[in-house]
């Protein structure tokens, strides 16, 4: 198994066009440029950012191709190379009919990786997304070392804050971004899949 990062003859060399960004750009563990084949495709890697068993990832706009030395070699694209804590995985995001490329998966074996194909629809509430876009637009954001111990002394004393309280307690750097990034680097946790992220949100610090 091989990437090709030169144009192939017709239709596969047109699906280098429909790699792009999408907003949010920002992005906290991409390795490489964040192109994307769909909208899909971004919010996915906004639930990679998130994901603390996930260490690093990056977009793949060149196809796999097939080393079986066929004078047609087959091609297929996928979206990520994503590693975590215990394995590296090549990840498909796929409508939920268009079935399984198995020779995919055998040449990704014979690599080290796993091939994961998501039907993002399936596994992924609304909720989460709109939580993960909102905190990933300011990864990057350094929060300053005096209001990172306001918030945890605050939340040692109290066990729990709302967002609200936590902002009030920001007194150095602007609060949004800087309650966004604890969340990021995981320092605080609040849940993504209850409610979208507001004023009575419940944060948390989370445990070592």
């Amino acid at each position: 198994m091989k990437t090709e990062s030169t144009h192939v003859a017709g239709d596969e060399a047109c699906v280098f066009s429909k790699y792009r960004p999408f907003f949010p750009s920002a992005t906290l563990k991409c390795v490489g440029r964040p192109v994307y084949r769909s909208r899909e495709a971004r919010d996915y890697a906004c639930l990679l950012d998130l994901d603390p068993k996930v260490s690093a990832w990056r977009c793949m706009p060149q196809p796999i191709i097939n080393d079986s030395g066929a004078r047609n070699p087959r091609h297929h694209y996928v979206d990520f190379a994503v590693e975590t804590e215990n394995e590296a995985l090549l990840v498909d995001i796929r409508q939920r009919d268009a079935g399984i490329v198995g020779w995919i998966a055998r040449l990704a074996e014979k690599q080290g990786y796993r091939y994961l194909a998501v039907s993002f629809s399936e596994i992924v509430g609304a909720t989460r997304i709109q939580n993960a876009r909102d905190l990933i637009r300011y990864a990057g954001y350094e929060a300053p070392l005096g209001d990172r111990i306001r918030v945890l002394s605050a939340l040692e004393e109290m066990g729990t804050l709302t967002l609200a309280e936590c902002l009030s307690v920001v007194r150095e750097s602007k609060p949004m971004p800087t309650i966004a990034t604890m969340i990021l680097r995981n320092i605080l946790e609040v849940d993504l899949d209850e409610a979208l992220l507001g004023p009575e949100t419940v944060v948390r610090r989370v445990a070592k």
